[in-house]
């Protein structure tokens, strides 16, 4: 072989290799953001995201005027009598258990007529070409009777303090993830923290741009504030059946 040929056969190698490195080189890595460790700053660099101030949004639906029946009034009252002194040192699990469940099983969000149910421990991703937002939703109301659909209302966490996790920029991204997964406006959720609940808000202006508001703490210690979680939760309910 001719050195003149030996050069033009490594040049043509050396081509080949380049060319395969090419095809078989790694794409840049789109950041993924998990509901559980987002915050609210990382929020803030993905969307234009602002907090409105002003609960009068809130009116419609917290000041609903439900009326409960004498058993409802009794099922919350026997429940808070069984559950007050434990509810602040519950761990995660016994205070859904012993304390949540049986408020959301009482409310009933499950119609077969309608196909809609409660689901628990889901996965929600919403994915785009820069940024993937992931996680496990802790509650979803949705359509579908075996796997969520269309959701409709999402409670994000049961902490029983914010030494564990904030709650309140895991329900938003997961309220972003819905109305851009869903192509909706408008969606609502809450998240709890220990005894208190806060309900939210949620309103899309424009791609990738939203407001959002959080109501009063409600604490569920409270008999009368109890009353007014149990309505809230009701007005949902009736607000997905209509």
């Amino acid at each position: 072989m001719t050195r003149d040929r030996e050069l033009e056969l490594l040049e043509r190698i050396a081509s080949l290799e380049r060319i395969i490195k090419d095809k078989v080189s790694v794409a840049p890595k789109i950041p993924t953001y998990n509901f559980g460790k987002i915050t609210i700053k990382e929020l803030r660099t993905l969307f234009d995201l602002e907090r409105i101030y002003d609960h009068q949004v809130f009116n419609h639906w917290l000041n609903c005027d439900l009326v409960l029946t004498e058993q409802e009034i009794q099922f919350l009252t026997t429940l808070l009598e069984r559950e007050i002194d434990l509810i602040k040192v519950y761990n995660e699990e016994d205070f859904k258990i012993h304390f949540i469940a049986p408020i959301l099983n009482k409310i009933d969000y499950k119609s077969f007529k309608h196909k809609i149910r409660d689901f628990y421990e889901e996965t929600l991703v919403y994915e785009t070409q820069q940024f993937i937002l992931s996680g496990i939703t802790d509650f979803v109301v949705a359509t579908g009777l075996e796997y969520p659909e269309k959701p409709y209302f999402f409670i994000q966490e049961f902490k029983n303090g914010l030494q564990y996790s904030n709650p309140e920029p895991q329900l938003l991204a997961e309220l972003i993830a819905a109305v851009e997964l869903n192509d909706v406006q408008t969606i609502k959720g809450a998240y709890i923290i220990g005894g208190n609940w806060s309900f939210m808000i949620l309103t899309k202006l424009d791609q990738h741009k939203y407001q959002y508001s959080i109501s009063k703490n409600y604490d569920s210690t409270d008999l009368d504030k109890l009353i007014g979680i149990y309505k809230n939760l009701q007005f949902v309910k009736q607000e997905i059946l209509r």
